[in-house]
C-alpha cells in the first residue's frame, strides 16, 4: 500500500491577480524600444569609427568631423589629428560600448528577472551573471557599469581639461564621487539583505 499522499490541487489564479501578474508584458515594448536605441549606437559608433579611419588616411571631410566632435564649446579648434585628438575619440568610442553594455543588461537582465524566462540554460553564449540574476544583483551591475561609464566621461575631461573652467572639473568629479559611493551603498545593502537572507534559511 502506497504511504504517498495526493498532492494537493493547485489554486486556481484569480482574474485580478492573474490580471495584475500579466500587466508585466506591458514592458516588452519598452525592452524593444531600448533594442531600437541600441541600434542606433552601432550606427553611431561605425560613423564615427568610419570618420577617424578617414582622417587618418587624409580624407578631408572625415577630418573636420572629428576635429568638429572633439572640440569643445570657446576652445581652440584643433588644426590636425593629433595624440590626443584620436584619444578623445576613442574614448567616445569606448563610451558607446559601455553604454552599449549597459543597454543590454537592462535588456536581457530586465527581461529576464520582470517579464519572462528565457530559459538560456542550455545555450553556449549564456552570460555568465544572467545564470544568477535577480533585481538586486541587476542594480549593482548596472551601478558599475554607470561607474564605468563616468570614469570615461571624466577621463575625456581631463584630457582636454583646458577647455574646462574649474567648476565644470569639479562639478564632473562630485559627480563621479557620487555615483561611486551609491554603486558601495547598493553593494552594501545587497549584502545585508543576502546575510539576513541566509541566515532566515538557516533558522529554518
Amino acid at each position: 500500500m502506497s504511504n504517498m499522499q495526493p498532492s494537493a490541487p493547485k489554486k486556481a489564479i484569480g482574474v485580478l491577480p492573474n490580471l495584475i501578474f500579466m500587466s508585466r508584458w506591458l514592458q516588452l515594448p519598452l525592452y524593444l524600444g531600448l533594442i531600437l536605441a541600441q541600434c542606433v549606437y552601432v550606427f553611431h559608433f561605425w560613423v564615427e569609427l568610419t570618420d577617424l579611419i578617414g582622417a587618418v588616411f587624409g580624407n578631408a571631410a572625415s577630418l573636420n568631423h572629428i576635429l568638429d566632435v572633439v572640440t569643445i564649446d570657446g576652445a581652440v579648434r584643433p588644426t590636425k589629428l593629433t595624440e590626443a585628438t584620436i584619444m578623445l575619440v576613442v574614448l567616445g568610442l569606448i563610451d558607446v560600448v559601455m553604454i552599449s553594455n549597459l543597454l543590454i543588461m537592462v535588456i536581457v537582465g530586465g527581461y529576464e528577472t520582470f517579464v519572462s524566462r528565457m530559459n538560456l540554460e542550455s545555450h553556449p553564449d549564456q552570460p555568465e551573471w544572467l545564470s544568477h540574476v535577480n533585481a538586486s544583483v541587476l542594480k549593482v551591475k548596472l551601478a558599475m557599469a554607470i561607474i564605468g561609464i563616468s570614469s570615461i566621461h571624466l577621463l575625456k575631461t581631463f584630457i582636454n581639461a583646458n577647455a574646462y573652467d574649474v567648476k565644470t572639473l569639479l562639478a564632473q568629479t562630485g559627480i563621479h564621487i557620487t555615483f561611486l559611493l551609491s554603486a558601495l551603498a547598493i553593494a552594501w545593502c545587497d549584502r545585508i539583505m543576502t546575510a539576513t537572507q541566509n541566515q532566515a534559511n538557516g533558522e529554518h
